[in-house]
């Protein structure tokens, strides 16, 4: 199923089955998101990340930062962060993408990938600390890239073009029946900064 050439609604449940995920297309404004991408680029802890995969340590060349209202932990691939305090920017993002989504957010897992030769692999986001069936809002800045989906049992696939300020709304059950990733491509050499702002159990 491809959603390339189709108009996306916030009101159109773009999964066939098994969750909910909604594109509301550009939130933030062309100008005033070319500067919040400078802004997060300056500004942010960026570092590269890091994974624990058959007991031995992975670094990648795709840079995070976990922040939130608190220094909550927050595990995944067998490594834990301690979320920092937001920045003026951060806080800004979040109140635009609480206010498009009716959703209530206090942490944010940034990632920047410096090219499309970056990419994230098939996963879900269903680890211990977040809140479960939770809301995650996903705020893409700079580059336009492809995202996907894929069912874990039918392995039907849903995709889409994540453009230059856009909010993609996940939840409901949809951690539990989809994965999701962002594909490398050599066809794309700016990069991206996703903001995915999520609700860390307190």
């Amino acid at each position: 199923m491809n959603l390339f050439d189709n108009p996306a609604f916030p009101s159109k449940n773009l999964l066939p089955q098994d969750g909910q995920v909604y594109y509301h297309g550009k939130v933030i404004p062309g100008t005033k998101a070319d500067g919040y991408f400078r802004a997060l680029w300056d500004t942010i802890a960026w570092k590269n990340d890091e994974a624990v995969l058959f007991g031995k340590k992975i670094v990648t060349k795709r840079k995070v930062a976990w922040y939130g209202d608190q220094a909550y932990a927050y595990t995944y691939s067998n490594t834990t962060k301690e979320a920092l305090p937001w920045t003026k920017e951060l806080r800004e993002i979040k109140a635009i993408a609480e206010k498009a989504t009716n959703e209530t957010f206090n942490s944010c897992l940034l990632n920047l990938y410096h090219s499309g030769e970056e990419g994230m692999a098939w996963h879900s986001d269903g680890e211990k600390d977040l809140k479960k069936h939770g809301a995650i809002a996903s705020i893409s800045l700079g580059a336009e890239r492809k995202f996907a989906f894929k069912h874990k049992d039918s392995k039907e696939t849903v995709s889409l073009y994540l453009e230059h300020g856009s909010l993609l709304l996940m939840k409901g059950t949809t951690q539990d029946h989809w994965l999701h990733r962002l594909p490398p491509t050599k066809k794309v050499q700016a990069a991206r900064i996703n903001l995915t702002f999520r609700y860390i159990n307190r």
